[in-house]
């Protein structure tokens, strides 16, 4: 497939004068939902993925193969220009180049690689970075395994939760001179990390876990912050709404009285049957 136009897309974001929201996706239909109501661009994060692959919680124990074809699936089903959580690349800098490789191949617009310690090591009860050096090493390969041009290649770094502003300006500025398009911040809480983060480098940012001061799109925008996510609450949404409805019925409640269940035609614009009614007549003769 040609993924050409939707990293074009997600360039145009980055290189624009707002911040986006991302939606949280999935699988293929809520990614579908999601570009059904407009959201430029969507967001696979790790913690997701290893919920809706293996129903488990956010412990890195998902494999790369199983991130990229979750990835792949999202991609194929629509249009949306999915920006992905891929940790730490799965391992070292080696690592880190194989997992770029498939992820492109998987069709994603834009991928972060992070500089956390990850798996947590044995006795470990706070997160830890690697070396800026062992950093830079990351980003160095998930720069050369990059084939296309037009993917994006995101450095993303937790020390302003870990370390300090200043450790984290410091691997912003390593990373973007490596040749990162732009830096992904975990924990930002306020406004002046922003604008010392924002001062110290040309690259625009991307914001994960923001405190309360930082949600004003237009002061996030001002300060080169092009997406700042909300949170996962679709898959959430989604399993709590299967936990009601498995336990009314359960319970006797008769299918028809369900409450918030799809209705028939969301459920055709969702599994776009009007495109598959079409073929079937085209291809089949029938219909």
């Amino acid at each position: 497939m040609d993924w050409t136009d939707r990293r074009k897309r997600f360039r145009a974001v980055l290189a624009g004068g707002r911040c986006v929201h991302p939606g949280s996706v999935y699988d293929p239909l809520s990614a579908r939902i999601a570009e059904d109501l407009g959201f430029e661009v969507g967001m696979f994060a790790g913690s997701v993925a290893s919920l809706a692959v293996l129903g488990a919680p956010d412990l890195i124990v998902l494999t790369l193969s199983e991130f990229a074809d979750q990835a792949y699936r999202i991609n194929r089903a629509g249009n949306l220009p999915l920006l992905v959580d891929a940790d730490h690349g799965y391992g070292n800098a080696l690592n880190v180049k194989r997992t770029v490789e498939e992820l492109e191949t998987a069709g994603v617009a834009a991928l972060t690689i992070e500089d956390t310690v990850l798996p947590r090591p044995y006795g470990e009860d706070k997160p830890a970075l690697v070396s800026i050096d062992e950093g830079v090493g990351k980003m160095n390969a998930a720069l050369a395994g990059r084939q296309d041009p037009g993917l994006v290649v995101v450095g993303r770094t937790s020390a302003l939760a870990v370390t300090s502003v200043e450790d984290t300006i410091a691997r912003a500025r390593a990373y973007a001179a490596a040749g990162v398009d732009a830096m992904f911040l975990v924990g930002a809480r306020t406004r002046a990390q922003i604008e010392a983060v924002s001062a110290a480098i040309t690259i625009p940012l991307i914001l994960g876990g923001v405190g309360p001061e930082l949600t004003d799109l237009d002061w996030l925008a001002a300060h080169d912050v092009r997406i700042s996510l909300q949170g996962h609450q679709p898959i959430m949404a989604a399993v709590q709404a299967v936990h009601d409805t498995l336990k009314a019925l359960r319970a006797g409640t008769p299918p028809a009285k369900l409450a918030n269940i799809a209705s028939s035609d969301l459920m055709k614009r969702v599994t776009r049957d009007a495109d598959y009614a079409r073929w079937t007549k085209e291809f089949l003769g029938v219909g």
